[in-house]
């Protein structure tokens, strides 16, 4: 179970401020999601190879893409054939 000294940690770690009236809702939605993992640990080892996947996904096959002038007609800016976005930091 997750506590509520545990929420503050981790919301002092992120940087997100978590007031003392949400805390009980935290830790209990904390606690749900770790149990969801738990279960997720129960399933059998073999059905978690990439290689069991063959069943599940399709194969790859290739096709002809969009031209690059169509892609980029829409962009807001581009820049040497690609789509210049702004800068985060």
């Amino acid at each position: 179970m997750v506590t509520e000294k545990d929420v503050m940690h981790v919301g002092k770690l992120a940087d997100v401020g978590i007031d003392e009236s949400e805390l009980k809702e935290f830790s209990d939605q904390f606690t749900r999601i770790l149990d969801y993992f738990a279960v997720l640990e129960e399933l059998p080892e073999e059905r978690t190879h990439a290689g069991d996947l063959h069943t599940i996904l399709r194969e790859d096959s290739i096709t002809p893409s969009l031209p690059s002038e169509d892609a980029l007609r829409n962009a807001g800016e581009t820049e040497e054939g690609y789509i210049k976005a702004p800068r985060v930091m």
